[in-house]
């Protein structure tokens, strides 16, 4: 399903230098490049403030800081 948002996908990203990949779901995909979008980033940018903040696995991290930084409406 092309528009399930449930899917996991393995994305690849590099932080400080070193290629690695994170896996979610594409809502969390979907609400992370919203929220770049709105503090006017990228992704990767976005991505590597939360490694720099986070003390356990980053796709864990990233789907806090979605949820944190979610828009209610």
């Amino acid at each position: 399903m092309p528009d399930d948002p449930t899917r996991i996908r393995k994305r690849s990203v590099n932080i400080a230098g070193h290629a690695t990949s994170v896996s979610m779901e594409d809502a969390f995909w979907q609400r992370l490049a919203a929220i770049a979008k709105a503090r006017g980033v990228s992704i990767s940018a976005l991505i590597k403030h939360v490694d720099t903040t986070r003390t356990g696995n980053l796709s864990s991290a990233l789907r806090v800081f979605v949820l944190e930084n979610a828009v209610l409406t």
